[in-house]
């Protein structure tokens, strides 16, 4: 038996860091008789299950006036690609309330990174280069 999970995990493909409460777009080949072609899915990550090349994550998005869930495997090869456009603060792994919740009641705030507090930090607040101080 673990020589299956060896040959699977050999096949996983390298995906961005993500979490529940973030905004994705997910890049989606769609093969239409003999043409393929990507479709593009964007909406909020509701949850994501880990384990290892049967990995998945749901995605949510209102498209005019209805709510769709996908389910997408994490290491399918008919994932082109996965891009974060938004990181949103939760303090849940699942978010299925978002289901109940809908216009102003189903933000997620924006979840501040590392790299732009390191940057903050990085910059001393209380000298302006480039000014001179009024006398």
């Amino acid at each position: 038996m673990r020589q299956i999970h060896g040959v699977d995990d050999q096949n996983l493909k390298d995906q961005p860091e993500f979490r529940p409460g973030d905004t994705v777009r997910v890049h989606v080949r769609i093969k239409e008789g003999d043409k393929e072609r990507i479709q593009v899915f964007e909406g909020v990550v509701l949850q994501r299950r880990s384990a290892g090349a049967s990995s998945s994550f749901i995605v949510r998005k209102v498209s005019y006036g209805v709510g769709v869930e996908r389910i997408f495997p994490l290491h399918s090869p008919a994932i082109a690609k996965i891009e974060v456009k938004a990181r949103g603060r939760v303090r849940r792994a699942r978010l299925t309330y978002l289901r109940d919740l809908s216009g102003k009641a189903a933000r997620i705030r924006e979840r501040d990174t590392f790299a732009t507090v390191a940057a903050a930090v990085a910059k001393p607040a209380g000298k302006d280069e480039g000014t001179t101080p009024d006398a």
